[in-house]
C-alpha cells in the first residue's frame, strides 16, 4: 500500500515560512499565519499518531510547526517593539524618523 501524504503538511511548512517572513509588519500577519499553522499542524498530527504507517511527509510537518513557534516568537517581539515604542515616544514620535533612530542609539549605548 503507498503511502499518503498529511493533508496540511505542506501548508503548514508554508504558514510556517511566511509567518517568519512578515513579523515585519507589525507582527499582526506573521502572529496569525503561525497560530494558523500550529492549528492545521495539531490536526495533522493527531491523524499522523492515529496511523503512522499510511502517511510519508511527517517532517514536514515538524519543519513547519517549529518554524511556526519561531514565528509566533519574531512577532510577539515585534509587536512588544511597537508597544515599547508607542510608549516612549507617542504616535506622532514614530513617524519621526530621528526620534525613533535617536532613541534606539540611547537604548543600544552608541
Amino acid at each position: 500500500m503507498e503511502k499518503q501524504k498529511l493533508p496540511n503538511a505542506l501548508a503548514v511548512l508554508i504558514l510556517g515560512i511566511l509567518s517568519i517572513l512578515t513579523c515585519c509588519c507589525y507582527g499582526i500577519i506573521g502572529l496569525i499565519l503561525a497560530v494558523v499553522a500550529l492549528i492545521l499542524a495539531a490536526k495533522d498530527k493527531k491523524l499522523y499518531v492515529e496511523n503512522p504507517e499510511l502517511y510519508s511527509n511527517y517532517s514536514n510537518l515538524t519543519t513547519g510547526k517549529i518554524l511556526a513557534i519561531i514565528g509566533i516568537v519574531l512577532n510577539v517581539l515585534m509587536i512588544l517593539l511597537y508597544v515599547w515604542l508607542y510608549a516612549k515616544l507617542g504616535l506622532e514620535g514614530m513617524q519621526d524618523q530621528q526620534q525613533v533612530e535617536a532613541l534606539m542609539r540611547d537604548v543600544m549605548g552608541g
